[in-house]
């Protein structure tokens, strides 16, 4: 095969002293206790530990890029077996780099520069090594950057390079603002309003200069980012469409109640502006108080920067103390309920069965009216704590939540006339029975939805919610499934693993995928998927699709493949999972889509990554675009997610190209439907809405070949 052999174990002894693995690892922590004690007076902090870290490339996903910057001396980042390859780390800001230490494993390079960078593109050699040999580099370097690499060019043997750790120790400016980072990138936004679906509030955060936020033609109004944690905000960036406002203020906050004023103007000019503030806050809202048009408020885009460094991994703390949830399968009441075509079922236990594709919502010829409620028996007097409420599209803009003892008299613990929709997670006190959403107020012309209703706290008569499987510790390292096809030439998928699914596809496509006619390994190690110009099925196509449905399926864990795409008008490759409920009748998009790649055969520069689910699907699906210098199509790259139950990182060669955080996702689109077993599917489609049909410059056989497909728990 194409793939470099994967090493499990030290190459045969050298004729230079080296040290054991035991010696090394031993020397290692030592280095790595005494970096963390900080023994030397004035010694400055390590700055490298787990922060964002990319590489040229990695033997297998068990020696990942950022095994070098985990802490950990027993795991390791391993390079292709080729000259030159390097390892660079975002420091998150600009620092003062004083000393660089490489624990080499016993596949060590002989000539390396270590390197610094402002921006990750125009680098400086801060020291080179020649006649390297291994073990621990503890190198002095003085040089200032937020990202540090270091380039070998000379291997010590037959095999790639690799690390234990690479640590970077240095300073960070005690002020100073990072003026490239962005702190409100992807991360949750809400609004008072927006004036319609395609406008949300997470456009404005999303990186992407077509898409903005609207809000409803009216004062005042607002747009709200969670930073994740208290962040010291020195500027903000404000990307205005023609709908500006004249007077608006700049505001932080630590709880998302209590708020400072950090800007204020009354003579706003829209266009780009960028405002120095200084404060900080977890929170930060711009608030319009005048606009400038008879239209309402629009932001191309809100960009947050901060001092000091982005973590990468924010988080929200769990439910504290003893609670638990208390109304999981609980007997639920409503006002009204849907049942129809367009709301089958939407019952009132559907907002009480932890299925996030599944909702409840009123009546369409009762329901669309106000007041409108919900409530929950939780089958004994519980202390509640707090509330989590999924909205449908059609949501409450005002709504109380209400306890009682006996489902007469009610209680009301929380309020709010200002309600953005999306996911709200509401701290709450109160006692009782029986737990009601009480709407007084539609924020649309339909009535009152949600698709997951959850009471947590204490007492209660609680049933135990089904158990999820464990999160994976990435990097996954335990096979769970693989196909390496390497049967002999000319047979067929391996059918203890896939299923041939032949007929028509969707999306107006124009081939027929036939039954195994279209695909055969080579002897070389590869499938190959080939699409032809022929009819079939009424189609002037054939091609190839199979899945692993009925042989494999699984819940988080590392997916990836090793694929080399066709090129040429019309065609579409792709590799991708859908939720295993939809072979047991569940219709798309409500068992989920898990694009991983697809790439349009007009333009094999660019890559796809999309989430499909009831909320945002189609054209409308959550996902990203990447741009490459390569052309995909010239050779193999291998496309992985690393998927948990707190989101998927989605990469092509190890580089990360698209994070989907399921919070982000829950507090800015819909409904996260990701959390149950999901199967593999390869195809190569023809023609269709998004690739556009092939012309007389596709090249027919067009074949997609693939090297491997594994999965790792």
């Amino acid at each position: 095969m194409d793939r470099q052999p994967v090493r499990t174990v030290d190459p045969p002894t050298r004729t230079r002293r080296r040290l054991t693995a035991a010696a090394l690892a031993a020397t290692l922590v030592a280095t790595l206790t005494g970096l963390a004690a900080g023994p030397a007076q004035g010694a400055d902090p390590l700055l490298s530990q787990g922060r964002p870290v990319t590489a040229s490339s990695t033997q297998s996903a068990a020696f990942p890029a950022s095994a070098a910057v985990d802490g950990d001396s027993g795991t390791r980042w391993s390079s292709a077996a080729a000259d030159p390859q390097w390892l660079s780390v975002d420091l998150g800001a600009a620092a003062t780099v004083s000393q660089v230490v490489l624990a080499w494993e016993a596949a060590y390079a002989t000539a390396y520069q270590v390197q610094v960078s402002a921006d990750g593109a125009t680098w400086t050699t801060l020291r080179a090594v020649t006649g390297g040999d291994g073990g621990v580099d503890t190198l002095a370097v003085a040089g200032t950057g937020r990202y540090v690499r270091v380039t070998t060019t000379a291997r010590g043997t037959a095999y790639g390079v690799s690390l234990w750790e690479f640590q970077v120790s240095g300073t960070r400016a005690a002020t100073g603002c990072d003026t490239t980072g962005n702190a409100a990138l992807n991360r949750p936004a809400t609004a008072s309003s927006t004036e319609n679906a395609a406008l949300p509030a997470s456009a404005a955060v999303d990186g992407n200069p077509g898409t903005r936020w609207s809000s409803a033609a009216a004062d005042p109004q607002w747009l709200r980012v969670d930073l994740g944690v208290e962040r010291a905000v020195c500027r903000v960036d404000l990307t205005w469409e023609a709908a500006y406002a004249t007077a608006y203020q700049i505001q932080l906050s630590t709880d998302g109640v209590t708020w400072t004023t950090v800007h204020a103007t009354t003579t706003g000019a829209g266009g780009g502006q960028q405002l120095t503030v200084t404060g900080s806050g977890r929170y930060l809202r711009v608030l319009g108080t005048a606009r400038a048009t008879a239209y309402g408020y629009s932001l191309w885009e809100l960009a947050v920067r901060t001092t000091g460094a982005t973590p990468t991994t924010p988080t929200t703390p769990p439910p504290s103390g003893g609670d638990v949830l208390l109304s999981y399968g609980k007997p639920a009441v409503a006002s009204s309920h849907q049942d129809d075509g367009a709301c089958w079922q939407c019952s009132p236990a559907r907002a009480f069965d932890l299925d996030p594709a599944s909702r409840w919502a009123t009546s369409p010829t009762t329901g669309w009216v106000d007041p409108g409620w919900i409530y929950v028996d939780l089958g004994a007097t519980a202390t509640v704590h707090r509330v989590v409420l999924q909205w449908d599209p059609a949501y409450a803009s005002a709504y109380q939540i209400q306890t009682s003892t006996d489902a007469t008299t009610w209680t009301t613990v929380y309020r709010t006339t200002t309600n953005p929709g999306f996911r709200q997670d509401l701290t709450v006190t109160g006692t009782g029975r029986y737990v009601r959403m009480y709407g007084t107020a539609r924020s649309n012309g339909y009535g009152y939805s949600l698709w997951e209703f959850q009471v947590y706290g204490t007492g209660g008569a609680p049933t135990a919610p089904p158990a999820r499987p464990a999160d994976p510790t990435f990097p996954a390292t335990t096979l769970v499934f693989a196909d390496e096809f390497d049967g002999p030439a000319g047979a067929p998928p391996d059918a203890a693993k896939w299923t041939v699914d032949p007929g028509t596809g969707q999306n107006n496509e124009s081939q027929y995928y036939t039954d195994n006619a279209n695909a055969a390994v080579n002897g070389a190690g590869h499938l190959v998927m080939e699409a032809r110009r022929e009819n079939a099925g009424g189609r002037a196509y054939t091609s190839h699709r199979m899945n692993t449905g009925a042989r494999f399926q699984v819940q988080y864990g590392r997916i990836e493949a090793r694929i080399r795409v066709p090129k040429g008008n019309g065609l579409w490759p792709a590799f991708w999972m859908m939720g295993g409920d939809f072979l047991t009748g569940r219709p798309w998009p409500y068992n989920g889509e898990i694009d991983i790649m697809e790439i349009l055969g007009r333009d094999t520069y660019r890559s796809y990554t999309t989430l499909h689910a009831p909320a945002y699907n189609g054209g409308g699906g959550y996902g990203q675009e990447h741009v490459w210098t390569v052309d995909l199509s010239a050779d193999f790259h291998v496309y992985a997610v690393e998927w948990d139950s707190r989101g998927m990182r989605f990469l092509v060669d190890g580089t990360q190209v698209f994070y989907a955080s399921k919070e982000t996702v829950e507090t800015t689109r819909g409904p996260w439907v990701f959390d149950h077993p999901f199967y593999l599917i390869l195809n190569l489609a023809v023609g269709g809405d998004w690739p556009g049909p092939p012309d007389a410059s596709t090249p027919f056989p067009a074949r997609m070949l693939v090297d491997y497909v594994r999965v790792y728990k």
